[in-house]
């Protein structure tokens, strides 16, 4: 397809959102409903499920809830009804979900947060705020489940974990549930007279169903400011939370014992201790802390291999940094239709606790005892929002310098290996007019004490900030969007040209006319940001069309994460979702999403259309499918700092199935197929998903993936000879293979036996090599120049490739590799009392294969990951929470 056939597209997707601005329905919303609540003055209510405590007779039981899913407006199958009261320490609810059926009731055990089986939900906007809320969710079997509720309902953050009670019985009549949520937990402001927002929700598993008592229908633009309101609430003050948790560890590690190595005597015991808090300072402002913490127990990142020059994003699983982070999270953009630059945020906690930034060199009869991570001495995090809609959010991070030890024939030396460093995050956020419309402000600082020569190539400092807002109108439904950043690294003249040279800049290329490599520089700064607008609700069609860019010196990742500067796109997006179930369909989604990207000096360097549809069919089962159309594919990255090398177009295609997820047995399957033009190469995935439950108590997922690269035009190094530099390429034939295993035995709501393994192979053989003739070329065949048997020879002894050139030989390493990994965690938690845990934990990883993979089959791979060193961890870990 030639380029021009795709501009009337791209204009149509222009043009769509401002023809439907001509269509503007009014959104038909329910009123908001209201419950009036009692104190229980003198009188006390027990948590035991039963509601036969007197005082829940002074209040009215409110019900009349409506379907959301799957018929959107519908009476809901079964009841369900609600009472409220209050304390001066404690809020209750009482909650009946009425069952004809109650043998049907489906009683799935899961660990905290796994929302499996009947369960009701009460989500409380304290702040009334209309933007934020706390979520409390409670299954029949009596497991609990918070969130964290942000951005009007967009964000749940899961790993927000209060502390609560709740207990549950069944009877003739259905299942009831009883809660007690401490007011310690809750942010409100200080008035003699409250107004909250209020929504409880009921899950009918069997049916898939769910009802609200706030009706929202599936086209509202947002979530919590659309919640009805709880009223009632006299002379409740704010409460000062105080949770103070230290925890003492005991550690083993055991390896494979390397004679000779001081390092490696096969087993090593180790103890530690640390303490977590939360204080409230006021009414509105929180103080978050941790002293030398400990994430032993947290689960391992999933094995990838990257050929790429980018990045590998990773996401955060470390409890201190997973909560409240949407307060502090600063997204490079949100575009409903992703691309690049979906990842970029100037807060990638990541980089905080990381393995070292530099790794010393050994001789022949030194042995290294290199730190695995950076440890962290101690970080704080202070939030808060009050009553006029401001929120703030501050987190300091100092990790400590950090040596590796080095012992030459029984002499120990040290090198440092990661500096003394600070990291700093400030965040702000205005509410206006009822958080229809939102400005913010944000700011980081990376500062290191650099006192060695060979950690020069950091930077010393770096700095980065941004404005942001967010102006919604019409109930909501439309919005415009944007932010600006700028970045600002310092260093000595080695760190800033190693910043210019590296992947993400590429200041080297020799056809980039418009940036240079400035060797003296000691700083850099650049500029980010994007804009956006679109409609998100009152209709069942949505749409969004914006840009981004990111100057060629912007860089933030030293706290941040950004994949790759010097870009500039526009997207557009237009989407439908049916409302009601529609023939054979209870839910059909689609979208087309159009890109364009350039770059700085002016090149057209992607061109897409990218569309995909998701089907969820009447017997719960689902299928979606999608796929798209890359053209332009001009990457000023893939020479590794060479000219900008253009691509042949190509094109994907994708589906996946998904069985009805409520049954014992689950399972998906899915393909990718991706071909790219002119015979360059092609791509194919297949996985498959298999999710068991023999028990309510028991669930084992096993998620097995095939992989299959062929890339006609792998980077595999650049040469130099009298003629310059010679950039070769490959045909790589890569495979790869893996599966994901999880198990879960929950014993007990508070005690539960969590598995995770990840086995992972990957292969890669190169052929066809060839040298990049005319990287820009309108013909691909002469784009480059593959080697004749005349031209290249290989040398099986020392495993290298010479190259014979009339402008002088040059030689590389054979890239071929054969990577082998393998990760598991067995944890065992008990939650003794509510907000004390007790951890044991077996983690263990294995790589480093003694012998080349041969052919790559199943019993190869086994015997490979068995043959492979072991490297096993266990852990002991207590906490006590110590609370007012």
């Amino acid at each position: 397809m030639k380029l021009t056939k795709l501009y009337p597209l791209i204009w149509f997707f222009q043009l769509v959102p401002f023809i439907a601005l001509c269509q503007i329905n009014e959104n038909n919303h329910e009123e908001k409903r209201t419950y009036f609540t009692r104190s229980l003055e003198n009188s006390e209510i027990t948590i035991d499920g039963k509601f036969d405590d007197p005082a829940w007779q002074n209040v009215e039981w409110a019900g009349d809830f409506t379907q959301r899913d799957p018929i959107d407006g519908a009476p809901p199958s079964q009841k369900t009804a609600f009472k409220v009261m209050y304390d001066a320490k404690y809020m209750y609810f009482a909650i009946k979900a009425y069952d004809t059926a109650p043998d049907s009731i489906v009683k799935r055990m899961s660990r905290r947060d796994g929302f499996e089986g009947d369960f009701v939900e009460v989500n409380i906007d304290s702040y009334h705020d209309l933007t934020n809320a706390f979520s409390f969710t409670v299954s029949v079997s009596g497991v609990i489940g918070d969130e964290a509720i942000s951005n009007n309902g967009r964000n749940w953050d899961s790993n927000w974990d209060a502390i609560w009670w709740a207990k549950t019985t069944i009877d003739k009549e259905g299942w009831n549930a009883e809660i007690r949520i401490p007011l310690s937990q809750l942010r409100f402001t200080n008035s003699e007279n409250l107004t909250w927002g209020l929504q409880v929700t009921r899950r009918l598993f069997r049916n898939n169903e769910r009802s609200y008592w706030q009706y929202i229908p599936k086209d509202s633009p947002g979530w919590v400011h659309l919640f009805g309101e709880l009223k009632g609430l006299k002379g409740i003050k704010p409460q000062k939370q105080l949770e103070i948790a230290p925890f003492v560890l005991a550690r083993n590690d055991r390896g494979k014992k390397e004679e000779g190595n001081p390092y490696k005597t096969g087993s090593e015991y180790s103890a530690n201790a640390g303490v977590d808090g939360k204080i409230g300072i006021t009414s509105d402002i929180t103080l978050d802390f941790t002293i030398n913490p400990d994430f032993g127990q947290v689960e391992a990142d999933p094995s990838q291999l990257n050929l790429s020059t980018f990045e590998i994003f990773l996401r955060e699983r470390r409890p201190f940094f997973i909560e409240g982070r949407n307060t502090l999270s600063f997204p490079g953009t949100r575009s409903n239709a992703g691309g690049n630059f979906s990842r970029d945020n100037l807060v990638y906690t990541r980089r905080i606790g990381k393995s070292p930034s530099y790794e010393p060199e050994t001789e022949e009869g030194q042995f290294i005892d290199q730190p695995k991570v950076v440890p962290i001495l101690g970080a704080f995090k202070l939030t808060g929002k009050n009553k006029n809609g401001f929120a703030f959010g501050v987190m300091n991070n100092i990790t400590m310098a950090t040596t590796a030890e080095i012992d030459t024939k029984g002499e120990k030396s040290e090198e440092t290996v990661e500096p003394f460093t600070n990291y700093f995050v400030a965040r702000a956020t205005q509410d206006i007019n009822q958080g229809n419309s939102v400005v913010g402000i944000a700011f980081t600082a990376t500062n290191r004490t650099i006192d060695s020569d060979n950690l020069r190539f950091l930077h010393t400092d770096a700095y980065s900030g941004g404005i942001d807002f967010l102006h919604q109108w019409k109930d909501r439904s439309y919005y415009i969007q944007g932010n600006f950043m700028v970045s600002h690294v310092e260093g000595d003249p080695e760190a800033i040209t190693n910043t210019q040279e590296s992947g993400r800049h590429f200041f080297q290329r020799p056809d980039a006319s418009y940036v240079n490599v400035d060797t003296t520089a000691t700083s850099m700064t650049g500029t980010g940001g994007y804009l956006k607008f679109g409609r998100n609700g009152g209709s069942p069609w949505r749409y969004e069309i914006g840009g981004t860019w990111r100057s060629p010196k912007f860089e933030i990742n030293d706290i941040g994460f950004m994949n790759a500067a010097d870009l500039m796109n526009q997207w557009s997006m237009v989407g439908y979702q049916t409302l009601q179930p529609v023939s054979i369909f209870r839910r059909i989604n689609a979208n087309v999403r159009q890109y364009a990207y350039f770059d700085y000096g002016g090149k057209n360097t992607y061109l897409g259309l990218h569309g995909n549809v998701n089907l969820e069919f009447k017997n719960f089962w689902e299928f979606s499918t999608g796929g798209s159309l890359q053209r332009q594919r001009l990457s000023n990255f893939m020479l590794r700092g060479g000219p900008a090398f253009l691509r042949p177009n190509r094109n994907q295609f994708w589906y996946n199935i998904e069985s009805d997820g409520r049954k014992k047995l689950a399972f998906e399957f899915g393909n990718e197929f991706a071909v790219t033009q002119d015979n360059a190469g092609k791509n194919f995935d297949a996985w498959v998903g298999m999710n068991y439950r023999p028990i309510n108590a028991l669930e084992i997922g096993i998620f097995p993936f095939i992989s299959y690269n062929q890339d006609h035009i792998q980077y595999v190094t650049t040469e130099a000879n009298t003629a310059g530099d010679n950039y070769v390429l490959g045909r790589i034939e890569q495979h790869t293979t893996g599966v994901t295993i999880r198990g879960n035995l929950i014993l007990r709501p508070n005690l539960s036996l969590q598995y995770y393994a990840q086995p992972f192979a990957s292969r890669g053989d190169y052929y066809d090599f060839k040298r990049v003739e005319d990287p820009r070329a309108g013909k691909y065949e002469n784009r480059i120049h593959t080697f004749t048997t005349d031209e290249i020879s290989y040398n099986s002894e020392n495993e290298e490739y010479t190259v014979f050139d009339q402008n002088g030989n040059y030689t590389f390493g054979k890239p071929d590799f054969d990577v082998i990994d393998f990760n598991s965690n067995l944890v065992l938690r008990w939650e003794y009392k509510p907000g004390c845990t007790f951890f044991m934990v077996w983690s263990q990883g294995r790589g480093d294969l003694a012998e080349p993979f041969r052919e790559f089959s199943f019993s190869e791979i086994v015997n490979g990951i068995f043959d492979s060193p072991s490297e096993n961890v266990f852990i002991a870990k207590l906490t006590y929470r110590f609370r007012k």
